[in-house]
C-alpha cells in the first residue's frame, strides 16, 4: 500500500511540474503546420518564413530574449487531424516547448484545440482563419494572431458598399472556413437593406464548377438591381477564372472576392477594378516594421513578403512582445500578459481581445488595377480598414 501511494504521489508530482525549460536550457517554440499533402502547404512555407524572420526582427538577430536562446523547431500535420494532434501532444509533451503556433487549415487546427487544453499550454492559431478557432469549442489556452472569418467578410461587405440595391449569391467551400465566412458575410450585411439570394457550398477541391455556376447566374439574373457573386474560396480549382469565363456580365453580373496570396492574384487581371478586402499586401501597410520585412525579403528572397509571410511575423512578434513583458514564463503569467495585449506587426497595431484571445487587426479596402509590366493584379489601396469599424462576435468568454 505505501508502494502504491508513493507511486501514485510520484505521478501526480509529474503531471503537476510546471514547464520545465522556464527554468534553463533554450526556450523551445514548436510550428504545427501541414507541410505535406495539400496545395495549403505553400500558406505553411510563408508562415515559416515569416516567423523566423519575425523574430530576427524583435531580437536584433540574437535569436534570445532575456538571454534565454529561442528555439523553432517544426511538426508536419500532413494537413490530417488525427496527425495533428499527436504531433502536437509530442511537442508539448516530448519537445516541452513552452508555445506551439499553427495550425494551416480551419478544420485541421480545430482538432489541436484540445490538445493545448489538456496539456496547459498556450496554441498561438496561424494562420487558420475560421471563427469557431476562438469560439465556444475552444479554450482558455488558445490565441489567434490570424485574421478571422468575420474580419474578412466584414471588410468584405464595407468594401461592396451595401444597401438595399445589392443581391448577392455567394460561393464557398464546404468546411468551416467556407461556411463561416458566408455566416460572418450574412451578418455583416444586416441592416443595409443587402439581400442574399442563394449560397453555393463545394467540396475542397473542386475544379468543375459549370453546374454550380449556372445555378448562382440563375439565381440573380433576373434580380432588378446590383448583382454580384461572392467567392469565399482558399484552394480550390480556379472558381474566379470558371466564373469570369462563363460571362457574367450577360446579365449584369459582377464578380467580388477578398484578396489572395502573390501565385494567385495574376487570375485578378481577369476582373479589372473589382473592388474588395484583403488581409495584407506588402504595399498597403504604411509603418517600419513592414518597410523592413519588405525590403529584407525582397534581398533574400528576390520577391515581396505574401499574406502569410506577414502573418508569421505577426505571430513571431506577439510572442516576442509577451517573453518580454511576463515577469516569468510560465503559462498562467503568460496568458495574463496576453490577455489585452497590443503589439506592432506589419499590419500595425494588433491586441489580443481579452474575452477570446482573437488579435483584433485593421483589414484593407483594394481596388484591382492592371499593370502590363507587373505579373500579378495589384491591389490598389483605396483605405484601411480599421478594427473599430468592424463588430467582431466574441468567440467565446473566458
Amino acid at each position: 500500500m505505501k508502494k502504491l501511494f508513493a507511486a501514485l504521489t510520484l505521478t501526480a508530482a509529474v503531471l503537476a511540474t510546471p514547464y520545465a525549460g522556464a527554468q534553463d536550457g533554450p526556450a523551445k517554440i514548436a510550428l504545427v503546420h501541414g507541410l505535406s499533402g495539400s496545395a495549403f502547404e505553400v500558406f505553411s512555407k510563408q508562415t515559416t518564413t515569416g516567423f523566423n524572420l519575425g523574430l530576427e526582427y524583435a531580437t536584433n538577430g540574437t535569436m534570445e530574449i532575456k538571454g534565454r536562446k529561442i528555439e523553432v523547431i517544426e511538426k508536419d500535420t500532413q494537413f490530417k487531424p488525427d496527425v495533428a494532434r499527436s504531433v502536437l501532444a509530442e511537442a508539448y509533451g516530448d519537445d516541452d516547448v513552452l508555445i506551439a503556433v499553427g495550425g494551416t487549415s480551419s478544420g485541421v487546427t480545430t482538432a489541436m484545440l484540445p490538445i493545448a487544453e489538456e496539456y496547459e499550454r498556450i496554441l498561438l492559431v496561424e494562420p487558420a482563419v475560421a471563427d469557431s478557432l476562438t469560439g465556444p469549442d475552444s479554450n482558455r489556452y488558445v490565441f489567434k494572431t490570424s485574421r478571422n472569418s468575420s474580419m474578412d467578410m466584414q471588410a468584405q461587405a464595407l468594401a461592396l458598399k451595401p444597401d438595399a440595391n445589392l443581391y448577392v449569391a455567394t460561393l464557398a467551400e464546404d468546411y468551416a472556413f467556407g461556411k463561416d465566412g458566408i455566416a460572418a458575410f450574412k451578418k455583416a450585411l444586416e441592416g443595409t437593406g443587402a439581400t442574399v439570394v442563394t449560397e453555393e457550398y463545394v467540396p475542397q477541391k473542386t475544379t468543375d464548377y459549370t453546374a454550380t455556376i449556372e445555378r448562382l447566374f440563375n439565381a440573380l439574373k433576373d434580380k432588378d438591381g446590383r448583382k454580384v457573386v461572392l467567392i469565399y474560396v482558399a484552394g480550390s480549382g480556379d472558381p474566379m477564372g470558371a466564373l469570369a469565363s462563363a460571362e457574367p456580365e450577360r446579365f449584369g453580373i459582377e464578380i467580388s472576392t477578398g484578396g489572395h496570396i502573390l501565385p494567385v492574384l495574376p487570375t485578378y487581371k481577369r476582373v479589372p477594378g473589382m473592388e474588395g478586402a484583403i488581409y495584407y499586401y506588402y504595399e498597403a501597410p504604411k509603418n517600419e516594421i513592414n518597410d523592413w520585412l519588405v525590403a529584407e525579403h525582397q534581398k533574400r528572397f528576390g520577391s515581396p513578403p505574401d499574406f502569410f509571410t506577414a502573418g508569421g511575423m505577426a505571430a513571431a512578434l506577439a510572442i516576442a512582445k509577451a517573453l518580454e513583458t511576463a515577469d516569468d514564463w510560465e503559462t498562467e503569467t503568460l496568458i495574463s500578459t496576453m490577455e489585452g495585449m497590443s503589439w506592432e506587426t506589419p499590419k500595425g497595431t494588433m491586441t489580443f481581445r481579452p474575452e477570446d484571445h482573437q488579435a483584433l487587426q485593421s483589414m484593407f479596402h483594394f481596388k484591382i488595377r492592371v499593370d502590363d509590366n507587373v505579373d500579378w493584379a495589384i491591389p490598389d489601396l483605396v483605405r484601411e480598414i480599421k478594427p473599430e469599424e468592424m463588430d467582431i462576435p466574441i468567440g467565446r468568454n473566458n
